[in-house]
């Protein structure tokens, strides 16, 4: 008796409170709600018949709703066996997903639960992929960053080796570089000075944005950078005196 009246509804506890036998509870009980099973299955059997795979957004939504109608199905003693719930789900697949039920059907599985945890595999796989998808689109790659050794580059005075003012550009120094004293060296027969950079020549600083060295008249390089042999710097120098043009 106590076991009965712990299991069902509240209500039910104060209607049959008086009943003190548990043959007549159970009896009592089966009178009121044997009508149930004709009222629960014409509407189970709708609705395993309306019943698609297809229908649902995810597996376990599915296989809730499949399990469910089961159990009413079965509670009105109706027999569900295996090769029915795997026959039922393979012919309400979505027509897009013909592969994947060609697939399975191919695996010959022989149990309900062993389709349901290869459908959900490869329900978290595609999940997985639309994700990854998602988060970096394509097309979306970086573009390759430009060489730091390219031409235009190693026209500011890039140049590798040893020696004062290589492999450094002056324009990364910064603005706030611009009144410090510059190490000058106009004629090689004249003694080393320090200059300040604000008191250079109009011609030379046209010079210096053309990138033309003041040593050798050479581009592609800075006058700290200047590598050419002595010779020739006399004979550019020379020709600066004279005029020349056509050097």
């Amino acid at each position: 008796l106590i076991f009965l009246r712990h299991h069902i509804d509240d209500d039910l506890k104060y209607e049959y409170l008086t009943v003190e036998n548990p043959l007549e509870l159970w009896q009592n009980l089966n009178d009121r709600f044997e009508y149930l099973k004709a009222v629960v299955l014409p509407k189970a059997l709708n609705d395993w018949s309306q019943l698609r795979f297809q229908d649902f957004k995810t597996v376990s939504e599915y296989n809730f709703t499949l399990f469910k109608i089961v159990s009413q199905l079965k509670m009105c003693d109706e027999v569900i066996t295996e090769d029915m719930l795997l026959e039922k789900t393979y012919r309400t697949f979505h027509a897009s997903n013909m592969l994947l039920q060609q697939q399975n059907r191919l695996h010959g599985f022989k149990k309900y639960r062993e389709l349901i945890g290869s459908l959900l595999i490869a329900e978290q796989n595609n999940e997985l992929l639309l994700q990854n998808n998602e988060s970096c689109p394509t097309g979306s790659a970086p573009l390759p960053e430009v060489n730091a050794t390219s031409s235009e580059f190693r026209g500011r005075g890039r140049r590798h080796g040893r020696g004062r003012g290589s492999g450094r550009n002056q324009n990364f120094l910064g603005p706030r570089n611009n009144n410090i004293m510059k190490w000058q060296n106009p004629d090689t027969k004249q003694r080393q000075k320090w200059r300040n950079l604000g008191q250079s020549s109009k011609d030379e600083q046209t010079q210096n944005r053309k990138g033309n060295c003041n040593r050798c008249g050479m581009e592609g390089h800075w006058y700290r950078a200047c590598r050419t042999a002595k010779h020739w710097v006399d004979l550019y120098q020379a020709s600066l005196k004279e005029n020349d043009k056509r050097i």
